[in-house]
């Protein structure tokens, strides 16, 4: 069952289901609000927590439209991408075999067929991507399994518009953003970290606080520098 509300000029959309926890999400690129709530709980109840949640929404709303966004990618010779937070030149070599990436210095060497479309880059380029979190992934995941006590069954990447991560907690699996591997490894690690302590505790309550304060202090800066660099350009839809 979906109901709005709004809060002064903040539109709220909540979502109830059968779930035992209320949850808060504020969504780029303009800051979209969105509550998920037990199927029980009243809209009067949904409302109060709201209004405590305001300046927290809105700090949130702010941060999300300030941040750097990329331009739409044509995939041309100096157009700039990002791999593990460093900033590359992009050459494109038309060459009649399979395509392949490669990085040298600051440039990023990404070979194609004559004639392919943005459409192919686009794909050869995600892919890569890919690769190469699934080649860091497993080796965080096994420093952090003995540390933190869990087990993750299996991880998934995959394109994510609105998370950089999830967790699946019944099946203890983990799902992450393609977009990490434009991210400093640090902040990739500590993605992995927090989907592995949902493991622990699924929500984010003072619980899963304590532990992330355990297993990475840090971990509040790695959230901000998650934004620092720009994100991918999206024609956002809900």
């Amino acid at each position: 069952m979906v109901t709005h509300f709004d809060l002064g000029d903040i539109a709220v959309d909540v979502v109830q289901k059968d779930i035992k926890n209320i949850h808060l999400s504020v969504y780029p690129p303009a800051g979209k609000v969105r509550i998920s709530a037990p199927l029980r709980m009243d809209i009067d109840t949904i409302r109060v927590f709201a209004i405590t949640k305001l300046d927290w929404i809105k700090r949130q709303q702010q941060k999300l439209r300030e941040q750097a966004r990329e331009t739409p990618r044509e995939y041309l010779d100096r157009e700039s991408h990002y791999v593990w937070g460093n900033r590359y030149l992009l050459k494109v070599i038309e060459k009649d075999t399979a395509p392949e990436i490669e990085l040298k210095h600051n440039k990023m060497f990404l070979q194609i067929r004559p004639a392919t479309s943005d459409g192919r880059k686009q794909e050869i380029l995600e892919a890569w991507y890919r690769e190469q979190l699934k080649e860091a992934v497993p080796l965080f995941i096994a420093k952090w399994e003995p540390l933190m006590g869990v087990k993750v069954e299996r991880f998934f990447v995959q394109r994510m518009k609105t998370k950089w991560g999830s967790c699946s907690p019944h099946s203890n699996s983990i799902r992450l953003n393609t977009d990490l591997a434009k991210k400093p490894p640090e902040c990739l690690e500590y993605i992995v970290v927090h989907e592995m302590t949902h493991l622990l505790e699924p929500t984010h309550n003072s619980r899963f606080i304590i532990f992330m304060d355990q297993f990475i202090p840090k971990w509040r800066f790695y959230k901000e520098e998650l934004n620092r660099l720009p994100v991918r350009h999206e024609n956002w839809d809900y």
